[in-house]
């Protein structure tokens, strides 16, 4: 299977381990990693004085952290790419594989037991909800 795999991450320690399982899965199966971390809103903060000044946003920051989880699963001969998508976790996860035509999106399981899941999880709507293949990563005892 070549093609594109999703992984979405948020800096957690569970999204990290999925995002392992993902790139573990992408050289196994010759796919390209796709990191992809999700922001909600357009906030945007400026802080410094003078000339000196820095802008910081959702959507920089959530750049941000895929490309630093991207960055740390890099091996020989896996291509690793990222972004940052507008919305929901779940919703954006879809869409960008939507929009990249993914062959599978990778998610942990949190919140998939307990009362997490009668409230509902990212792994939950992902699998309800994706147009390709779905593997919930096992994600327990990461945090």
């Amino acid at each position: 299977m070549s093609g594109i795999i999703v992984v979405g991450v948020d800096g957690s320690a569970t999204a990290r381990k999925a995002a392992e399982a993902a790139r573990d899965l992408a050289v196994a199966l010759g796919a390209t990693l796709h990191v992809v971390s999700a922001f909600d809103t357009d906030r945007t903060e400026v802080y410094g004085s003078g000339s000196d000044k820095w802008i910081v946003s959702d959507a920089g920051e959530a750049e941000k952290v895929a490309r630093d989880v991207a960055a740390g699963l890099a091996v020989a001969g896996l291509t690793v790419t990222y972004s940052a998508a507008r919305g929901k976790p779940a919703d954006a996860l879809i869409k960008e594989a939507d929009r990249s035509s993914a062959r599978m999106i990778v998610v942990g399981n949190r919140r998939m037991h307990g009362l997490g899941r009668v409230l509902g999880s990212v792994a939950n709507s992902v699998a309800h909800n994706a147009s390709c293949d779905v593997y919930i990563a096992n994600t327990y005892g990461a945090d």
